[in-house]
């Protein structure tokens, strides 16, 4: 029978292993102390390994850190350099995370960069390319994607704003919209909107199985009505013009209404996408001066000043242009969303075009007097999160 282990530790030893015990920045260093301590006050290293930590060791473990700390001191009790866990894709990345941002990082660049052929990644062209990650089998890196959460989805249409002037746009906005005097100025979001007679596709419950829901078509001609509304940044109010067809009287028509709702306002800020209506000179005649750091392109055979039967009405509007083609940084595409899954969805008066406008005018009415509620849905509750994530830029 081995003879039972031993250690004689002075004032200062114990003091110094209790600091460490108790302190020390490191949780295994706090348990080797520990056991050190437990050993030193006659508990066995056999018992002490087993029993005497939070966890269990091996009895070897714990007399190999007693013969370190005799040999060696408080050093002794580190993991020495080259020790410890090792990076679990060796010898590239440490942990999982960086595993998997790396993958990612590959998979989200055209296959052609990394000299595969195709149009999209498959397994064998990712094998062929992750060569660090060391495996040899199409199964077994369709089970190690697996398990780092990277699998094949079904795409989405997207679009990236060509704008070169993408992030001064939205700061310009985001500067006017932040510093309002709300006592005498107004800011709204303005966009344009078209739904059909027919019903639009969403989902709705259905018995589980082959079978789905309808979205039952009408027999007649799939008609259009074109809504232009705004919609306050600070209060949630809805003012829209609708008709068969929105052009530039249209737009004058929803600038004259939206003058008689803030019949107080001094200057009514109206932030917009880059539909060239939009900047018609007509439409600028019956405006204030405008200023445009990034003037508008219209179409090379639109004219250039205003035709002679323009109104100068000099409505106090000044038009904040948005990025092109970016209608995620405009928040009053959300109201026509909610417009879609509250009315429009698999709607049942697909033979009645009437209800079916009156349907979306009642929808829209609720918000004549504003809507907290709304401003929570298209992410206006709290102003200063408008573009939060932008860079800080001067003006």
């Amino acid at each position: 029978m081995p003879a039972k282990l031993k250690l004689s530790l002075s004032e200062a030893q114990i003091q110094e292993l209790e600091e460490l015990r108790d302190h020390a920045p490191k949780p295994y260093l706090r348990e080797r102390a520990a056991a050190i301590l437990k050993i030193a006050e006659g508990q066995s290293g056999r018992q002490t390994a087993l029993q005497g930590l939070l966890k269990r060791h091996a009895p070897d473990t714990v007399y190999n850190w007693v013969r370190r700390y005799r040999a060696e001191g408080k050093t002794g009790l580190e993991i020495r350099s080259g020790r410890g866990r090792k990076p679990a894709f060796s010898p590239e990345y440490s942990d999982r995370e960086q595993a998997r941002e790396a993958i990612l990082h590959v998979v989200h660049q055209a296959p052609q960069r990394f000299g595969q052929n195709g149009s999209r990644w498959k397994l064998r062209s990712l094998l062929a390319v992750l060569k660090w990650l060391r495996l040899k089998t199409l199964a077994g890196l369709w089970q190690l994607l697996k398990r780092l959460k990277i699998v094949r989805k079904r795409a989405r249409a997207h679009v990236h704003s060509p704008d070169a002037h993408y992030v001064e746009k939205l700061r310009r906005v985001q500067y006017n919209f932040l510093h309002l005097d709300l006592e005498r100025m107004v800011f709204l979001f303005q966009d344009e909107f078209t739904f059909y007679r027919q019903p639009s596709l969403g989902y709705a419950y259905e018995a589980m199985g082959k079978s789905q829901p309808f979205a039952e078509l009408g027999w007649k001609s799939n008609y259009t009505w074109r809504i232009a509304a705004t919609l306050n940044g600070y209060t949630g109010r809805v003012t829209y013009v609708q008709g068969g067809h929105i052009g530039v009287q249209g737009m004058l028509q929803l600038y004259c209404r939206v003058c008689l709702a803030y019949p107080e306002a001094t200057l009514i800020f109206i932030a917009q996408d880059n539909w060239p209506v939009h900047f018609h000179p007509d439409i600028r005649a019956a405006l204030q001066s405008q200023d445009w750091p990034w003037p508008p392109t219209l179409p090379p055979n639109w004219p250039t000043q205003p035709s002679p039967k323009a109104k100068r009405l000099n409505l106090p509007i000044r038009l904040l242009p948005l990025p092109t083609y970016a209608p995620w940084s405009n928040p009053i595409e959300k109201l026509w969303r909610y417009l879609k899954q509250e009315v429009l969805h698999l709607h049942r008066l697909e033979d009645d075009w009437s209800a079916t406008k009156l349907a979306v005018t009642s929808f829209l009415d609720q918000f004549a007097d504003g809507s907290p509620d709304l401003l929570r849905y298209v992410g206006l509750q709290d102003p200063a999160k408008l573009y939060q994530a932008l860079p800080a830029l001067s003006l």
